[in-house]
């Protein structure tokens, strides 16, 4: 654990999901309701730190998460991201995008294309703690085991 990293000493937001290498997060990021992070509970920089096994552990976390906003959400499109530049611990953004959000399509941290729409906004928030739930079982049904069990 490094004592100055924010993801080696909190969450990094709310707990959706905890297993024994990463963890899946609801970010508070105002203006995108349905951002999640899947970090990397062990404090490494790069993707590469992780061997093949724990990066396909990983990214099949992603996938899952990106699976599961696609089907409850249908959001235009899911933007996936690790950039790691103001936090430098392995984390993946998982972030459902639609037509109406401020910045659409430009990314999250791009220049805002229009007024946030905050009836939308609201509206999406009272979906997540069911999205939450649903996560959080298929998280924990797929991924349980680790990067050591075997694959179907």
């Amino acid at each position: 654990m490094v004592m100055t990293c924010p993801l080696c000493t909190t969450d990094g937001g709310l707990l959706v999901w905890r297993g024994t290498h990463l963890r899946v997060i609801r970010a508070d990021e105002p203006g995108f309701p349905a951002f999640y992070r899947v970090v990397w509970n062990a404090h490494v920089a790069e993707f590469s730190d992780l061997d093949a096994a724990q990066r396909q552990h990983c990214m099949d976390a992603v996938t899952l998460v990106e699976q599961v906003l696609r089907e409850h959400l249908a959001p235009a499109k899911v933007n996936l991201a690790a950039l790691g530049n103001m936090v430098p611990h392995l984390h993946w953004h998982v972030i459902a995008r639609f037509a109406w959000d401020s910045h659409f399509p430009a990314p999250v941290w791009a220049a805002a294309q229009r007024e946030r729409d905050s009836a939308q906004e609201d509206a999406l928030h009272e979906r997540l703690p069911v999205l939450d739930g649903l996560l959080h079982t298929r998280l924990q049904a797929a991924m349980a085991g680790g990067p050591e069990r075997a694959r179907p």
